[in-house]
């Protein structure tokens, strides 16, 4: 099972298929089989935002455990070449993000980070951030975090 990021937007982000190797995150209209997401969104334009996997996985994100989240605020120096090679990914789709993000021209978006198939589950946490935040090392997205993201 996949982590999946949604964006609440007040117009549609451009649309971009999944490409391996590309530095653009792939971004897709709601289908009938996600559209229940949109139930959690104020913001008129929802859409499914991928990282470099393809789906959300690549995105930086904390397991709900025992309702509440692994401690998540400090980064620990990598441990071998597969610790970097996560963190050099986690940054490079932190900053991809909020490139895109960027390009939107609202004052602030909506992000919701969930399983795939977990549309109706509410947030557990609500939480309002400014964007650069999201480029911190020890920012992980909470699985079933809504974030009010302000630019």
């Amino acid at each position: 099972m996949c982590f999946v990021l949604y964006a609440g937007t007040t117009n549609p982000l451009p649309r971009r298929k999944f490409e391996k190797d590309s530095v653009d995150l792939p971004v897709e209209s709601l289908t009938e089989r996600d559209a229940a997401i949109k139930q959690h969104f104020s913001s008129p334009e929802v859409q499914y935002i991928g990282s470099s996997s393809g789906c959300g996985c690549d995105f930086p994100h904390a397991i709900l455990q025992n309702g509440g989240w692994p401690e998540i605020e400090y980064q620990e120096p990598p441990q071998d070449e597969l610790d970097r090679a996560r963190q050099m990914t986690d940054r490079q789709n932190r900053e991809a993000l909020v490139a895109l993000l960027r390009t939107t021209g609202d004052d602030t978006i909506e992000l919701y980070g969930v399983w795939d198939g977990d549309y109706t589950t509410p947030p557990q946490s609500i939480e309002e951030i400014p964007i650069v935040r999201l480029l911190d090392a020890n920012f992980r997205f909470k699985e079933q975090g809504f974030y009010k993201i302000s630019l």
